[in-house]
């Protein structure tokens, strides 16, 4: 944590779409259970409808249940085996580096947190996951033989706002839920809304990318440059004045996404 003379602009990104073109789950864990993408998750989302049931926890229990099945032992280790597969956009093991001296020659210290739907243990295996300050996501219990057995934490799309008054708070642990709900002075929070940037690609984003934007930070909509979908729904967003900025998931040093944040950390430095 930065001293309180140096402000703190705390970047905040979604993984699945953000950082990487697909669900993490995608680059690995699907294949070592035999399954395609489409048909692991329309099986998520049947278990869902069947059982009238979160999406996050039924995705996290048909990973257990097909693993099982597979006599695939989930223990940390292979989680984190799996993140080292995942894909990421273009530029981003580049990006943090080039965020920070570009922050530090304005006077300010940047840190990284994520804030996801996907599963800690395979982000905290990919290489950029030293990059973070903080990895908020779902996670799972272990049992005895260091086997995941069952969800600990299951973050969906409106649970993630909690964690940007986390973030606004300086308060580092999941559990505490009395920290965050203390009252606590505007002056006395390390990272002000206003000095947050949100990085998200997608409708499941909407609630933190407008608590940001509501409070004087800015929401960025980035995109899949190479699936028009995706940026036919980034440009809804802004269309309907819910992020401030759409652009393409280019994280290297002569994209249109890096001039944007340098631009905003400029402005936001006081």
């Amino acid at each position: 944590m930065a001293t309180e003379s140096i402000p703190i602009i705390a970047l905040i990104y979604d993984f699945d779409g953000t950082l990487s073109p697909g669900n993490m789950q995608n680059f690995g864990f699907i294949q070592a259970i035999g399954k395609n993408p489409n048909d692991f998750w329309k099986k998520c989302m049947d278990t869902a409808l069947l059982h009238e049931a979160s999406t996050i926890l039924a995705y996290m229990k048909v990973m257990l249940d097909e693993a099982k099945e597979m006599g695939l032992p989930l223990t940390k280790e292979a989680f984190q085996k799996f993140g080292a597969q995942v894909e990421l956009f273009h530029g981003i093991t580049e990006w943090f580096g080039l965020i920070n001296d570009y922050g530090r020659s304005k006077g300010v210290v940047v840190e990284h947190c994520i804030n996801s739907s996907g599963l800690r243990e395979i982000i905290e295996g990919t290489p950029i996951a030293v990059e973070f300050k903080k990895i908020y996501a779902c996670s799972f219990f272990y049992n005895t033989d260091g086997i995941a057995d069952f969800p600990a934490v299951a973050i969906d799309f409106t649970s993630k706002t909690q964690f940007l008054f986390k973030i606004n708070k300086g308060i580092d642990s999941v559990t505490d839920n009395q920290a965050v709900n203390r009252y606590t002075l505007e002056k006395e929070r390390p990272v002000p809304f206003k000095r947050m940037i949100y990085f998200g690609d997608g409708e499941t984003d909407i609630p933190c990318m407008q608590l940001i934007k509501q409070q004087g930070g800015c929401s960025i909509a980035v995109y899949n440059p190479d699936n028009a979908q995706k940026k036919a729904t980034a440009e809804r967003l802004i269309a309907e004045d819910r992020v401030n900025f759409v652009c393409a998931a280019n994280y290297s040093k002569d994209s249109e996404l890096f001039r944007v944040v340098t631009d905003i950390i400029a402005k936001m430095k006081d």
